[in-house]
């Protein structure tokens, strides 16, 4: 039998539990009508519920329709309970959002659509109780498809053509097949809502059965049948207990099958199936095994909890929705608190965002809840299960941190014989992203295993705040760097010094305190809008008028939790009753009022011993404490913000080459300062020498010093200076030879001028086989590299090797070689300097040519070889004819 899992959510008193009834009643399953004032629903099965009149508790009901088998979750429609909703999402295949036809789209509603398009759940809605007085289709039909989706269509519409046109617009596919066929085939509609892109809206009244039938066959009509792995898969989303107290896992069967008695594993816990039920409402049918699509309760699993998966299914994002206000649990008196907490456990396993803490300091039970009906439901519930009357506290916001700022955290741990140093990189995230671990360590700095287990530390702890001892979020936490020993490293070690590298980083960081905000709407008469107003900047909130229907207006906006807790009892009163306040949770944002708050908490990040900002480190066979601002001084693995530091350097050193074909000595002294040099003091570790140039044209001498004269050798990065000359680049774009020939030829000249050994290195390290040439071009050397070696490694290894011996000039205009062979000592030509150094050179030489022929003595030209007197008046020609 084809199987479907539908969830239905709504605002609170929209009529979610009705439509359920209706749906139920209308399909054969139940034969009454049952109705939420008569506390007699059929899915409203707990005391509490039927009391309140609201569903607290997500609960399922099997049916059939044809040969479809439908499983339709119930979901908690009060904000208080939206945790319990959420965790219904994962296991959905299509949602039904109802809306009340007589208050329209309202603030939760909103909430619940972003989560259905967070988990990409296909969406039917359903807007109810249209035989109220006052409704408009029509308005109503346009305030979906501006507060919620344009794709949001009306399947009961008469007009087909009409329908066809609206459809036409939402999917392109859609509008080829309208556009060629003038209709939109039943399949291709399926096929649109399945991917979000049409939201079918019917309307009707769940109570007087009005449009139910409809809406059931256009469920039948546009849905499509999910297909499923062979391979076993399972989501939980939710943990209960039966009448017997017994621990029942609820389940989706996202693949294979399952019998009673097999083994179920998620990698750390394995336990048996005792029982599969198939509940429908309170009643149960015990099967012995199950299909893929089928949403079922199973026994016998002790450790499982909501949200993992099992087999081949995959993990899906964290919850978004969770409590903000935290309470002290008050115990009657000769109550052990150490007693009760794990009965509270229980508890917590079925509303994991209810978040039962003991804090060993203050020696209290804490609990986090999302408001304060969902307190009351709380106190009921251990009273019936566990017979305790409990009293809460006023109870207080629960804050959280995050940083404003890009921090290296390190963190190191090596008492005797232990040694474990962790690096990790803490980066500020969007506001709402939760916290996000990564890993981006080369496994030739730490193994694999190393870093799974690292990681496996960040995740498993809720990690604190050095402002108020808050939970950390809206972070990136990427491991970057650490070290292990062979011998002494355990896993202890990683825990120690993963949590330590957390808290030096949040430490060095800029901290931002964050606090819960409302998304409000606010619905009064509108002579009292200007009161509200006030009221709400009061609170430090914003606002501004959705819109005003007669004499009632509506206000939406946002205001932090703390200012607006108990506002609806303020406005009920100035209201006299006729005023409204619907509160959804907006998220975490900067706290309006941090100092006040952190002064008051007065939390002290040194003396939280449970959660350490300093590091262990050992001497002389023992350990020692070091505090994070000293950490840093200590650590043995290099700053990976230093060296990447040190390599934006290098590339900036690189653009600026690109940008105007050479860097100044100047800025790479200020680099060799900043990065080779940095931890030698802020004075340069090297004292310049001078450039041939300024060697040769101002010559400074001090008198009674002696100096070891030492050969001169200027070595020349062949291709770089070639692509930096333009007349020498567009003669290499049509002939390289002719390129690399006139730049030897004027090395030729330059080279008779200085007399200095003079070496052009050209790379041949491509040419597979090729081994180091080294060629005499008259008075020059000329290298090709071996294979595999570039021009830039010779050069290096040559300045290296030689830097005592002689004195070393590299004409280059590459900035990160430039900064290599400075680190070695040696002198600077920018391609720019060398050109104008060998124009001048030869301006001197035709200069002084000019004077010896003017000269009656004539001894320098008497002296000279006939050889270079022919070169020298080559030279001046050459010089003439320009």
């Amino acid at each position: 039998m084809r199987k479907l899992v539908i969830g239905i959510l709504a605002h609170v008193d929209s009529g979610k539990t009705t439509l359920s009834e209706s749906i139920l009643y209308l399909s054969g399953k139940i034969r009454k009508l049952g109705r939420v004032d008569n506390k007699d629903a059929y899915l409203d099965n707990y005391e509490l519920e039927r009391a309140r009149g609201i569903t607290i508790f997500s609960k399922q009901a099997v049916f059939e329709m044809g040969d479809l088998q439908i499983t339709l979750l119930d979901t908690p429609g009060h904000v208080d309970f939206s945790a319990e909703m959420e965790r219904t999402l994962q296991v959905l295949d299509y949602a039904i959002l109802v809306v009340s036809g007589a208050d329209g789209v309202q603030g939760h509603t909103k909430t619940l659509w972003r989560l259905l398009e967070l988990y990409n759940i296909p969406v039917f809605i359903f807007v109810n109780k249209m035989d109220q007085n006052g409704t408009d289709r029509d308005k109503l039909m346009e305030e979906l498809q501006k507060q919620l989706d344009e794709g949001c269509i009306d399947f009961g519409q008469a007009d087909e053509n009409i329908f066809y046109d609206q459809l036409a617009m939402c999917d392109e596919k859609l509008m080829e097949s309208y556009l060629e066929t003038g209709s939109i085939e039943n399949g291709q509609i399926r096929s649109a809502v399945r991917e979000r892109k049409v939201f079918p809206c019917f309307f009707g009244s769940a109570l007087k059965l009005i449009g139910i039938e409809q809406f059931m066959q256009g469920i039948l009509e546009y849905t499509i049948i999910s297909s499923y792995p062979e391979e076993f898969g399972a989501r939980i989303f939710k943990i209960s207990r039966d009448e017997q107290g017994n621990r029942l896992t609820h389940m989706k069967l996202t693949g294979g099958k399952l019998r009673a008695k097999d083994v179920l594993t998620n990698g750390i816990w394995e336990e048996k199936v005792n029982q599969i039920r198939i509940y429908s409402g309170q009643k149960y049918e015990v099967v012995s095994e199950i299909e893929a699509g089928s949403v079922v309760a199973v026994t016998g699993l002790s450790k499982a909890r909501p949200g993992e998966v099992l087999g081949v299914e995959k993990e899906t994002i964290a919850p978004v929705l969770e409590p903000v206000l935290l309470y002290r649990i008050i115990l009657p008196e000769g109550c052990d608190a150490r007693l009760m907490l794990p009965k509270l456990r229980q508890i917590e396993e079925e509303e994991p965002e209810l978040r039962i803490a003991w804090d060993e300091q203050l020696q209290e039970i804490q609990v986090q809840v999302m408001g304060e009906v969902q307190l009351e439901i709380l106190k009921s519930l251990i009273q019936s299960r566990f017979g305790v009357e409990v009293e809460f506290d006023d109870g207080r916001i629960v804050y959280k941190e995050t940083i404003a700022n890009t921090v290296e955290g390190v963190g190191h741990f090596e008492p005797l014989r232990h040694y474990a140093e962790v690096h990790l990189l803490l980066e500020p995230g969007e506001r709402g992203s939760g916290l996000k671990f990564e890993t981006n360590c080369s496994e030739d700095i730490l193994s694999k295993s190393w870093q799974r287990l690292i990681l496996t530390h960040l995740q498993e702890k809720v990690h604190k705040g050095v402002l108020t001892g808050s939970e950390i979020t809206d972070m990136k936490i990427t491991l970057v760097s650490g070290r292990a020993h062979n011998k002494h490293t355990e896993g202890g070690d990683f825990r120690e010094a993963t949590y330590r590298a957390v808290r030096q980083g949040l430490k060095e960081a800029q901290s931002v305190l964050l606090e819960p905000y409302y998304s409000f709407e606010l619905e009064l008469p509108e002579k009292m809008v200007g009161r509200a107003m006030t009221d709400i900047e009061k609170m430090h909130g914003v606002c501004k008028i959705s819109k005003i229907n007669g004499e009632t207006a509506v206000l939406v906006g946002s205001a932090p939790v703390v200012t607006m807790r108990n506002y609806q009892k303020e406005v009920a009163a100035y209201t006299k009753g006729f005023g409204r306040l619907f509160c959804t949770l907006k998220g975490y944002e900067p706290c309006h009022n941090a100092q006040e708050v952190i002064e008051r908490i007065g939390y002290d990040s040194e003396r939280d011993v449970e959660n350490p900002t300093g590091s262990i480190f050992c001497a002389q066979g023992a350990g020692f404490f070091v505090s994070w601002d000293k950490v840093k001084e200590y650590m043995h693995v290099e700053s990976y913000l230093k060296r990447e530091a040190n390599g934006e350097e290098v590339e900036q050193s690189r653009a600026v080459y690109r940008e105007e074909g050479t860097i100044s000595l100047e800025e790479i002294e200020h680099i060799m300062n900043r990065t080779f040099y940095a931890n030698q003091g802020k004075k340069t570790a090297w004292k310049r020498r001078k450039t041939d140039l300024e060697s040769y044209y101002k010559t400074v001498r001090q008198a009674g010093v002696q100096r070891e004269a030492k050969e001169e050798y200027l070595l020349v990065d062949g291709y770089n200076i070639i692509y930096a000359w333009q007349e020498l680049k567009e003669l290499a774009d049509e002939n390289m030879d002719g390129a690399k020939m006139k730049l030897l030829d004027a090395l030729c000249n330059y080279q008779w001028f200085r007399k200095c050994q003079v070496i052009v290195v050209f790379d041949a390290y491509r040419v597979e086989g090729h081994r180091e040439e080294v060629i005499d071009y008259y008075n020059i050397h000329v290298v090709y590299t071996r294979e595999a070696q570039t021009a830039d490694q010779y050069i290096e290894k040559f300045a290296h090797d030689n830097k005592k011996n002689y004195n070393i000039t590299v004409a280059t205009s590459d900035g990160l070689q430039q900064i290599i062979v400075r680190g070695e000592g040696c002198a600077l030509l920018s391609a720019r300097e060398l050109k104008a150094e060998i124009i001048r050179a030869n301006e001197q030489m035709s200069k002084e040519f000019r004077e010896m022929q003017g000269n009656d003595r004539n001894y320098l030209s008497e002296s000279l070889s006939n050889e270079v007197k022919q070169h020298i008046e080559g030279l001046v020609k050459k010089e003439d004819a320009k």
